[in-house]
């Protein structure tokens, strides 16, 4: 008997359609734009020279956004895959020049949505089993996708006018497997599903119907903790503790005793991490913009200092924005009680919308820059 490789019309399941195809393409280019643009933002807040200090859900909202989204994406790209894949074997494999660039754009395109929504759920797990540094191989990859997502559509605009303006209709009499519409529905209740399992991190009100969510249960003192004073190489603050504000022309050093003398204030501040999650706390504390009034020195863009000797976020900066921000504390203590050495005792930052790996614990310096 001679075997002989399988063609696309071999392939009659009502799911292998352009109509299935052009919605499910819909809808994945919806959820990836979404988690193109507020990845942008993610970027922009932790590495960007601008960032508003309000609404102080900003960042909360637009970091779940990109991690839910990314987290839908994936039923949507499998069943996307499985709607067209019987298009890999349509002959001739070339028909011209531009169907080999749009071919070859498909497959980076595919192979880029893969990588960043592996890496990103990876990350969500704060598992990192690769050597590349995740955050710029993470936002160049996004670049990749995006633009061969561009490519790709432009490619296929005709089809999907084509697959969209027509009605699902019935499928044929006996034809296997779903439906058209039974296979939509099928792949919309697990996108459904992997949002309602997980989204309980970042949004509290679902916490509690969100098997899957990561991070988002109370920890110590009412809040998670992500990186611990152990992790981050602290074992221990001794009472020769002093916090040293430098700037042009001066320098000032306090202990934590001269801290809390100080003028306080508390804000409710939720805190919101790259991995999606976020959850909300009391923080008491001195305003920084006090703080460096009362020692006489300027307001302008602050660099932040830690304890913590290695790793990409032992520094930070305010900017100025958020160095004049009321909101923008030196805590001392969280939800009533003193920080915990692991919440960043003797004194951390917490500002209104900023990413919570620039929320800086175990701080030591603040540097004031023209």
């Amino acid at each position: 008997m001679r075997l002989r490789l399988p063609r696309e019309r071999d392939f009659t399941a009502p799911a292998h359609d352009v109509r299935v195809a052009a919605r499910l393409g819909l809808a994945l280019g919806v959820t990836f734009g979404l988690c193109f643009a507020t990845g942008l933002l993610s970027h922009a807040g932790q590495h960007g020279s601008w960032w508003p200090t309000r609404p102080v859900d900003f960042y909360r909202i637009t970091q779940g956004v990109h991690v839910l989204s990314g987290i839908v994406a994936v039923p949507l790209l499998l069943a996307k895959l499985w709607s067209v894949y019987p298009l890999l074997f349509a002959r001739p494999v070339v028909r011209s020049v531009w169907h080999a660039l749009e071919r070859g754009s498909l497959f980076v395109l595919v192979a880029a949505a893969f990588f960043q929504l592996a890496t990103g759920l990876f990350n969500s797990a704060q598992s990192y089993p690769w050597l590349f540094p995740f955050v710029p191989t993470h936002y160049a990859v996004a670049w990749v996708a995006i633009g061969a997502l561009g490519i790709h559509i432009a490619a296929k605009l005709p089809k999907i006018r084509d697959g969209l303006g027509r009605a699902l209709g019935r499928s044929a009499p006996g034809a296997g497997g779903l439906s058209r519409r039974g296979f939509l529905a099928t792949t919309g209740f697990a996108a459904v599903a992997a949002l309602v399992a997980t989204a309980g991190a970042t949004v509290p009100w679902l916490y509690r119907v969100s098997p899957l969510s990561w991070r988002a249960a109370r920890g110590p003192q009412g809040l998670p903790i992500n990186r611990t004073a152990t992790a981050a190489g602290v074992a221990r603050v001794g009472p020769d503790w002093r916090l040293t504000v430098s700037w042009p022309g001066g320098t000032r050093q306090l202990d934590r005793a001269e801290l809390v003398a100080l003028p306080q204030r508390t804000a409710t501040l939720p805190i919101a991490c790259v991995e999606g999650w976020s959850a909300t706390a009391t923080w008491t504390g001195v305003v920084v913009a006090d703080l460096l009034g009362a020692v006489g020195a300027p307001t302008g863009r602050v660099e932040v200092e830690s304890l913590e000797r290695t790793g990409a976020y032992r520094t930070s900066v305010l900017l100025p924005g958020h160095v004049r921000d009321r909101l923008t504390l030196l805590a001392l203590r969280i939800n009533g009680t003193e920080l915990s050495l692991d919440h960043g005792y003797p004194c951390r930052i917490i500002a209104a919308t900023r990413p919570g790996v620039t929320q800086t614990k175990w701080v030591t310096g603040l540097r004031v820059r023209p």
